[in-house]
């Protein structure tokens, strides 16, 4: 399906085209850009020490407080 310019597409071509770029689009804007990486080390020892905590009683602070102590919109 090679054509020289936009005029040449069919109506039904040329909204299919549309709309693959719009969800190209979203998904380069919407996308996880780590997905695929791997959790370093370290930071997955943080995570397993704070949920080690959490699970022991410790204290959660709701991300609306963190936000707020921050100045932070949420």
């Amino acid at each position: 399906m090679t054509y020289a310019t936009v005029a040449d597409l069919t109506v039904d071509q040329f909204t299919d085209l549309m709309r693959k770029v719009v969800l190209q689009t979203l998904a380069e804007l919407l996308g996880d850009p780590d997905e695929g990486l791997e959790l370093r080390r370290d930071m997955k020892a943080r995570i397993q020490q704070s949920l080690a905590a959490v699970n022991a009683g410790g204290k959660i602070i709701p991300a609306e407080e963190v936000a707020a102590r921050l100045g932070l919109t949420w």
